[in-house]
């Protein structure tokens, strides 16, 4: 019982962490009845008459298998009915609940369940088509679940808390319908199944005008139709009114198909009513006439089970201290295997820490000696090759500097031999040059003494004559 609890609380922990794993699908319309949830139905054929169009198919799902088929109205914004399997009775109750944004923005990509208060805004006009944990808080009514989660367990019982699946309950009502629906699945209906896998259970609501803040609307009345598809099956069903908690009538499908919508059926070929055993519905009547009346299914009031139960009850008052006693023993046995498992694990745990320690350390030391070895070796012909290149280009530059040297050695007498063998060609050519130049300079010479000449005489006779005529008398002259 402590696993299946703490595995309860671990799978509500990633659902709370992981939302993702749970899924709680639209069927399309091109899709045939529930899809992958039609498993929730006696033959795989859903109920027929459910036709508005604001009733909307949702395929509830966790880790990406079917828990369970709800048919919700986008009018009332409440499940019409909740098509389900008994698993087994919960063992613990958690609640974590989650809505479908599908129902209200069928363009949106969130394609599962999610929690509400991760939605944000995400998804558009959240809540026009559904109820919201804000349509419940401030009212008198809680979310009271059609499939109960205390009829599931693990996977199957975190997929019941989706508002898809709830309606307005006062909280004795939610309380009541819980309890005796509980019961009569546990005690009256499973016992009386050969099968409990060809059991089927439909929990639906009925509408009514009452609504929660003008919005969700408060069922009239709980109904809940059962069919035992087996070779002695047999079928019922169950309606319990708002009105009064302690009401749970019984009644065939037929009479509960009239108090829903017309042509309504519930059940492919009514369950095979026509092959179904009177003697093992009369049973389940009767269990459930015991449990309405608060007796115990199954006890007999006779003496001896009496005394036996009285006896059974001294026996454990005596034993009670020895059991005690063998589970402290078992307790201290448990913590010193455990204390012993974990000095060990300990003391295991540190000499492999210090071998690890020592052998990478060796590791490191073997891959740092190998590195500088191949360093080493791979650098050997690099050198060699550098030092042949460089008495290569040193043999070249002697080479270079000898042949620069005995061509400087060698560029003297040549040149000087070359202007000499030129001396001759340049003194005999520049001879006629030499020769006009000479007759040049000695005809101009002679033509400035001529000229200095003639210039002299010229002034000499100006000279004179100015003189002339300075001191001679006109009048002799004139004579």
């Amino acid at each position: 019982r402590e696993w299946t609890m703490e595995t309860s609380i671990v799978f509500l922990l990633c659902i709370s962490v992981f939302p993702g794993f749970s899924q709680g699908r639209v069927v399309r319309e091109d899709e045939t009845g529930f899809a992958e949830c039609n498993v929730f139905f006696p033959g795989q054929v859903p109920p027929e008459g459910f036709t508005e169009p604001f009733h909307v198919k949702i395929c509830q799902q966790y880790n990406k298998q079917p828990r369970f088929a709800t048919l919700y109205s986008t009018k009332d914004k409440i499940p019409l009915y909740s098509a389900f399997k008994f698993t087994k009775p919960a063992q613990s109750e958690e609640e974590h609940w989650l809505v479908e944004p599908q129902i209200d923005d069928p363009e949106n990509d969130l394609h599962e369940m999610v929690r509400e208060a991760d939605i944000g805004g995400t998804v558009a006009s959240l809540g026009a088509n559904q109820a919201l944990t804000s349509d419940y808080m401030g009212s008198d009514y809680e979310r009271g679940l059609l499939n109960p989660s205390l009829l599931n367990e693990e996977d199957f019982q975190v997929a019941t808390y989706t508002l898809t699946n709830a309606v307005p309950l006062s909280p004795v009502m939610s309380k009541s319908w819980h309890r005796d629906i509980g019961k009569v699945v546990g005690q009256a209906l499973v016992p009386h199944c050969p099968k409990m896998d060809h059991l089927y259970l439909f929990a639906g609501a009925i509408p009514s005008s009452v609504r929660v803040k003008g919005k969700v609307s408060v069922p009239e009345s709980l109904w809940l139709a059962a069919c035992c598809d087996a070779p002695e099956g047999w079928s019922l069903g169950l309606v319990k009114k708002i009105s009064d908690e302690n009401s749970l009538a019984d009644l065939t499908v037929r009479e509960l198909e009239k108090q829903l919508l017309p042509g309504v059926h519930l059940f492919k070929g009514n369950c095979g009513e026509d092959k179904q055993n009177q003697e093992k519905r009369e049973a389940v009547l009767q269990a459930i006439s015991q449990i309405r009346s608060g007796e115990q299914v199954g006890t007999s009031d006779n003496q001896e089970t009496k005394d036996s139960g009285w006896v059974r009850r001294v026996a454990g008052i005596i034993a009670t201290p020895f059991i005690k006693l063998l589970e402290l023993l078992i307790y201290i046995f448990v913590e010193l295997v455990k204390f012993v498992f974990y000095f060990l694990w300990l003391v295991v745990k540190r000499v492999v820490g210090t071998v690890l320690d020592g052998v990478y350390s060796l590791w490191n030391g073997v891959v740092s000696y190998l590195k500088a070895i191949s360093m080493v070796l791979i650098s050997i012909p690099y050198d060699v090759g550098r030092v042949i290149i460089n008495i290569f280009l040193g043999f070249l530059q002697i080479v270079r500097d000898v042949v620069s040297l005995t061509y400087r050695i060698l560029s003297i007498p040549v040149g000087f031999v070359l202007h000499l063998a030129a001396f001759p060609y340049h003194s005999i050519c520049a001879i006629p040059s030499v020769l006009k130049d000479l007759a040049t300079g000695i005809g101009g010479t002679f033509s400035l003494v001529l000229d200095a000449t003639a210039a002299v005489l010229h002034g000499f006779y100006y000279l004179a004559a100015h003189i002339v005529r300075r001191f001679v008398p006109k009048g002799s002259s004139d004579d």
